[in-house]
């Protein structure tokens, strides 16, 4: 029997693992990956450590998984929330425990700084992440709608602020 991945903060020379492994996330929702800038971006505010969090799985010496995470507060609790921007297993990983070690960690994580709550999104197509989730304990709201500016519209609207 194959054991588990393990699960384990990333170090800065898995960056280009992880930056694979993004790659490999954005070929599955069928979206740009991170270009080579972004990627440098990403090694620099790693290195940062106060912008985001990462774990990864590994087996032997591959990385197969990773989640990136990082701390909002919510104004109705009081409390920080740890929210997960993205959990990725390979497919040929899937179904060896990665994604439920990974949000598990992370559970824990939330438990152990005060957090009152753990959220994330998950696509409306991807069915089968939802009943992962869900056999997890996890609730998937209806009524809340994601909002974003990006680009232009975000450099706009900047603009007018100063």
């Amino acid at each position: 029997m194959v054991p588990p991945p393990a699960i384990r903060p990333a170090r800065a020379d898995d960056l280009p693992g992880v930056v694979a492994l993004i790659r490999a996330l954005a070929r599955f929702e069928s979206l740009p990956g991170p270009d080579d800038e972004a990627a440098a971006r990403l090694q620099a505010d790693l290195a940062r450590g106060d912008r985001f969090r990462l774990l990864v799985a590994e087996e032997g010496a591959s990385l197969v998984g990773y989640a990136l995470y990082y701390f909002t507060y919510s104004t109705f609790l009081g409390r920080p929330s740890l929210y997960l921007e993205d959990v990725f297993v390979l497919p040929t990983s899937r179904g060896r425990g990665a994604g439920e070690a990974m949000l598990r960690a992370l559970a824990a994580e939330a438990v152990a700084t005060g957090c009152g709550r753990f959220e994330w999104t998950v696509l409306d197509w991807n069915v089968g992440a939802q009943r992962f989730y869900e056999r997890l304990g996890a609730r998937l709201l209806p009524d809340w709608r994601i909002c974003r500016l990006e680009g232009e519209a975000l450099a706009t609207l900047g603009s007018a602020g100063r």
